[in-house]
């Protein structure tokens, strides 16, 4: 098995342009099963790390209260689901549900939080996870359930849910909450120029020392970066990859990202990476919208993105071919030895 965070190349990228200028204050966490770093520019460094300490607290809340397999709120909702009754939620909780299922309705409803009994029967429901083929029967009977938050009914405080074969996992959108979380904590602490980065998704504010804060974009398949990016101020980019959680079996790589309509892990594609403008959802749009791209696959992730309102993709496939949308292939600075990229028209 594998876990790997993707676009931590990031931050060596900044800290690297920065060591002659204003010093940067740096901090970091394990949240959300990933690597969580945050840096500040131009900011007096007391003032900077009470911020990001607060941020880090917000996020570790986030991922204890919506944890998909330890107790929280959301498994507690999980069981009524599963035992065909109402209940009473937060209105943090119904928001983000609410939030989700539009997002998950945009993409056309590949990306679906609703599965978090196939993450679970793949094994993915632990920080641990063994290189094992579940029993294709069972994977064949949860997808033909067709679980999805379209399931979901809200009513005052209560969710209800018409699908007991519905199991809500967040980890796929949660990271992206995080991130705008974020840039408001430190916006509203004075802060305007920080690079937040949570296993390989990113938002940027301002600059950094005068400078446009520069991310890699992983190679899916070689250490370090295929190409870097400068990041706008409010821009956000995620990357969603078979790279990330992974393992193998006779030859064959399965990872995290499972097709809801087979009820097996995506195929033939290694990488996809988006990115979103500023906006109040920047961030949870990036975390998000690259993952109905991935699963979507060759035949129709230009298509999705088109719906989706993605205008600036990257694909690579299966066989290490990259695509990329004209509007960000202007914008990268490839890594040498790296395979000429079809530009394509978004």
């Amino acid at each position: 098995m594998r876990f790997v965070a993707p676009l931590f190349v990031a931050v060596l990228l900044s800290l690297l342009s920065a060591c002659s200028k204003a010093p940067l204050t740096q901090q970091e966490a394990y949240v959300f099963g990933t690597r969580v770093e945050v840096l500040v520019a131009g900011t007096p460094e007391p003032q900077a790390r009470a911020a990001v300490g607060e941020v880090l607290q917000e996020f570790d809340r986030l991922h204890r209260a919506y944890h998909a397999w330890q107790p929280s709120e959301l498994t507690a909702l999980n069981d009524a689901i599963a035992a065909g009754k109402s209940l009473k939620v937060s209105a943090e909780l119904r928001q983000l549900l609410q939030d989700s299922q539009a997002i998950a309705a945009r993409g056309q409803w590949l990306f679906d939080p609703a599965i978090g009994r196939l993450v679970e029967l793949w094994g993915f429901h632990a920080d641990e996870f063994k290189p094992a083929l579940p029993d294709p029967n069972r994977a064949s009977f949860l997808a033909a359930a067709r679980p999805s938050l379209r399931d979901l009914s809200f009513k005052g405080e209560r969710v209800a849910c018409s699908n007991p074969s519905v199991a809500i996992d967040l980890g796929g959108y949660l990271k992206g909450v995080a991130l705008d979380r974020a840039a408001a904590i430190l916006k509203a602490r004075g802060i305007h120029n920080a690079l937040i980065n949570i296993g390989g998704n990113v938002l940027a504010l301002g600059e950094k020392n005068g400078d446009p804060w520069r991310v890699g974009i992983q190679h899916p398949r070689q250490p370090g970066p295929m190409a870097s990016l400068e990041l706008k101020d409010g821009e956000a980019v995620g990357t969603s990859g078979d790279y990330q959680r992974y393992f193998e079996v006779g030859g064959q790589r399965y990872s995290h990202l499972i097709d809801p309509r087979r009820g097996w892990p995506a195929q033939g594609t290694q990488t996809v990476t988006v990115l979103i403008p500023p906006g109040p959802q920047a961030g949870t749009l990036s975390d998000a919208l690259s993952k109905p791209l991935f699963i979507a696959g060759a035949a129709d992730w230009q298509r999705l993105a088109q719906a989706t309102g993605v205008s600036q993709a990257l694909r690579v496939d299966g066989s290490g071919a990259i695509q990329v949308t004209k509007g960000l292939a202007e914008r990268l600075k490839w890594a040498d030895g790296v395979k000429p990229a079809t530009v394509i028209s978004p």
